[in-house]
This record gives C-alpha cells, sequence and structure tokens, in this order.
C-alpha cells in the first residue's frame, strides 16, 4: 500500500468528542466542555497546555457543534488587518467562530483589537496557547474568557490511542503492526499525542519485514536519526527548553550557553526564556542565592524593555549567574510537602489567635485572643501556635546545606529548636 502523504496524527485527528482521548475532566460524562456542546452555549475560552494534547481538535468539535462559520488564525503570521477582515465578515453573517492559535503571540495592540468583537458577541474567540494566559493575554480580553486547562496524556491514553490507530488506520491496519514495548514512545513523546503518532508511523515505515514489530530499540534508533534542527513552534521546542533550564540546575555554563544560543539562532520568544529563568531562580536555587531571583526578574524586565537583538546579552548574563550559583530546592520541596498536607487534611480551622477581628461579635468569640505582637517582644519573637492544631509542629521547610540556608537553619533553630527540630 502507498504510503500516505498526510501525516498520521493528522489522518486520526477525532471528529467527535467522544473520539478525543485525554482530558477527561473536560469531555468526560460530567466535564464542562461536554455540558457546552449540550446546551449550545459556546462562550469565548481559551485552551492553555502543552502541544499535541487536541487544543486545535476541541475547537474545532466546538465550532463543529455550534453551527457557526469558523475562522481559523494563527498568531505568528497574522496582525491586526487580518483580524479586522474576520471581524468584518462575521458581522456580514451575524456572529462566527474565530479560532488564534497561539495568542499568547499577539501583542497588545493585537489583543486590542479583538476585545470590541468579543464583548458585543460579534465573535466567539477561542484560543490556543501553550504559554500561561495571566502573563500573556491582556487583563480586559482576559476577563472576557474562560480558561481550560489540558493535561498531557497519560501513558494509558496514550496506549489507547496506539492500538486504536492501529487497528484504525487505513494505512497501518494494512502493515500488521505488533506493539511489544511501548516506553520509549512514551517517553520521546512526553505526552504529545501528535508527537506519539507521527514517531510511530516513522518507526513503521522503517520496518522492512512483517509484522512490523515495534520494540524500543527500534523506537530510539529511528528517533536518533531524525533528530530535527530546533523549530519555535514544533516538538523540539520543549526539548531543547528543557536542556537548558535542566544545564542550568546541573550548574554547567558552557552548556547553558549553548542551548540559549540554539533558541536564540532559532527565533525562540525572549520573554519565554527570561520567563523560565525567572521560575528557575525561586524552584532550584531559591534562598540558597536569594540574588538569582532578582536578577532573574531584572532580566525579564529588560527583556521586555529592549527586545531583541541586544537582549540576547541580558539572557546570557543571567543564564551564566543562575548556572554558576549555588542551588537549593528547599523552598519548592517544602511547599510541595505543605500542599500534600493541604490536600491530605483538608481546609484546617485558622487558630482563634491568628484570626482578623474587625467586629465586636467577632472579638466575643475570642478572635484574635492570645495573639501577642512579636515586635513588642525580644528578638522581635514569641513562641506562639500558627500552625492549625492537628499539624502542630509539622516541619515542611528543611533548609539546604549551603552558606545561606544554613545561616537560616541557625536562626530557624534559635527560635524553634523544640518544637521543629532545626
Amino acid at each position: 500500500m502507498k504510503t500516505p502523504s498526510v501525516p498520521l496524527a493528522e489522518r486520526m485527528r477525532p471528529k467527535s468528542i467522544d473520539e478525543l482521548v485525554g482530558q477527561q475532566h473536560l469531555t468526560g460524562s460530567n466535564g464542562i466542555l461536554r455540558q457546552l456542546l449540550k446546551s449550545g452555549n459556546i462562550p469565548s475560552l481559551i485552551f492553555w497546555g502543552p502541544p499535541g494534547i487536541g487544543k486545535t481538535t476541541l475547537a474545532f468539535i466546538l465550532a463543529n457543534h455550534a453551527g457557526l462559520p469558523m475562522f481559523s488564525l494563527s498568531a505568528i503570521s497574522a496582525g491586526v488587518k487580518e483580524i479586522r477582515e474576520v471581524i468584518a465578515k462575521a458581522k456580514e453573517i451575524g456572529k462566527a467562530i474565530l479560532f488564534i492559535d497561539e495568542i499568547h503571540r499577539f501583542n497588545k495592540s493585537q489583543q486590542d483589537s479583538l476585545l470590541a468583537a468579543v464583548e458585543q458577541g460579534t465573535i466567539i474567540l477561542i484560543g490556543a496557547t501553550t504559554e500561561n494566559p495571566s502573563f500573556e493575554v491582556i487583563r480586559p480580553l482576559l476577563s472576557r474568557l474562560q480558561i481550560y486547562i489540558l493535561e498531557p496524556l497519560s501513558e494509558s491514553d496514550m496506549l489507547q490511542l496506539l492500538n486504536r490507530t492501529i487497528k484504525e488506520d487505513a494505512y497501518l491496519s494494512k502493515q500488521n503492526v505488533m506493539l511489544k514495548e511501548t516506553g520509549a514512545l512514551f517517553t520521546l513523546s512526553g505526552g504529545d499525542a501528535r508527537k506519539l503518532l507521527n514517531l510511530l508511523e516513522i518507526v513503521v515505515q522503517s520496518i522492512t519485514v512483517r509484522p512490523a514489530i515495534i520494540t524500543d530499540k527500534a523506537v530510539t534508533r529511528v528517533a536518533q536519526q531524525r533528530i530535527a534542527a530546533y523549530d519555535k513552534s514544533g516538538e523540539q521546542h520543549y526539548d531543547v527548553i528543557s536542556a537548558f533550564i535542566k544545564s542550568i540546575r546541573g550548574s554547567d555554563p558552557n552548556a547553558t550557553l549553548y542551548w540559549l544560543a540554539r533558541m536564540v539562532e532559532g527565533g525562540e520568544e525572549a520573554k519565554f526564556i527570561a520567563r523560565r529563568m525567572l521560575i528557575l531562580a525561586s524552584e532550584d536555587i531559591g534562598n540558597a542565592n536569594p540574588n538569582a531571583l532578582l536578577i532573574a526578574a531584572a532580566c525579564f524586565q529588560a527583556v521586555e524593555m529592549i527586545g531583541y537583538p541586544e537582549c540576547t546579552l541580558n539572557l546570557a548574563q543571567t543564564a551564566v549567574y543562575l548556572a554558576s550559583s549555588v542551588k537549593s530546592n528547599a523552598s519548592y520541596i517544602g511547599l510541595k510537602s505543605a500542599i500534600k498536607a493541604v490536600r491530605e487534611n483538608g481546609d484546617q480551622p485558622v487558630p482563634l489567635q491568628l484570626r482578623n477581628a474587625p467586629t465586636g461579635l467577632m472579638k466575643d468569640l475570642d478572635y484574635g485572643k492570645g495573639y501577642r505582637y512579636a515586635h513588642e517582644y525580644e528578638n522581635n519573637f514569641i513562641d506562639i501556635e500558627f500552625l492549625p492544631e492537628t499539624l502542630s509542629g509539622t516541619k515542611f521547610y528543611e533548609p539546604g546545606n549551603n552558606t545561606r540556608e544554613n545561616e537560616i537553619r541557625q536562626f530557624l533553630k534559635s527560635r524553634w529548636k523544640d518544637k521543629y527540630g532545626y
């Protein structure tokens, strides 16, 4: 059978919500998107999540179900002119859906041009983004949109998708494909359905004998042969930023600069790089070197003020500083432990002495009773209970073994040794 010209991921694109694999929190029997389809009332919204998990597919499913004309723009290539043309067509029709892929790439003026049409209901805006909309979408537009978060496919989702594809795709169903091992497919695709299916097809085509037995070795061999140049809109986007962050975390400024250069030469957004370093400054360095966060924040501001090409100097300086800094993830680990406690113990009551008492009734109920103002005591410290009773004495933060956090440890030990075991 002749090899299809259309990629496997496109051939298997779902036509209905029932065909979509994953995103059960949105598309399950009680999921909000399924409820929207039943009601026929589609609001303006944004799908936020990593690539290859169904954002575009869901947009087309919603549009088809609504029975409205749909226009599609890519924020990479479209501008205000194209937006206005679509809005004009929507006004002629009465109402239409406008799907904008990579909406986070629109600048303020481009986003401003959407406001009136969304507000008036001329268009139902459906955006897709891999970036946090809170950072990239202007507040007036964001307030008019519902945000739905999509998640990477789980291994069970990917296995279901593979089995269905092998059975239902006209080409693969005739290739006698046998899934012997799936570990490499799962790892290399990283929850990205598009990458998973296209990698599967390449592997099947590389196997000259039938049955085409899929093994981790075969997948790895093909993947290594097909390593592509950096593509800011493709699958290498996340692989290269991952290598960049891991190089900084691993304290290797040389590798850090190499991966930074790959992104710069590939046209990656400077703000995307700066934002990742801003996150890393707290996640991987934290209080071991508090200046890291200040420098990363200054870099982000400089990138916004200067832009390419000069801001590459700010990116390089900051990346080298972070890579060469002492590391600690103690605050990050502490936060994860605290979140786990919240989820396991529910919303524990705030101790009475810590509660606000703006009214007489609250004071009569002992709100705030027993609280002592630390600055009125020696060393600006007083030993009272700050945690809910059920969590008293629980230590979430364990300072890292570095100069700065050892100083923090000694400070906490002088205050809380008996209670928290510092």
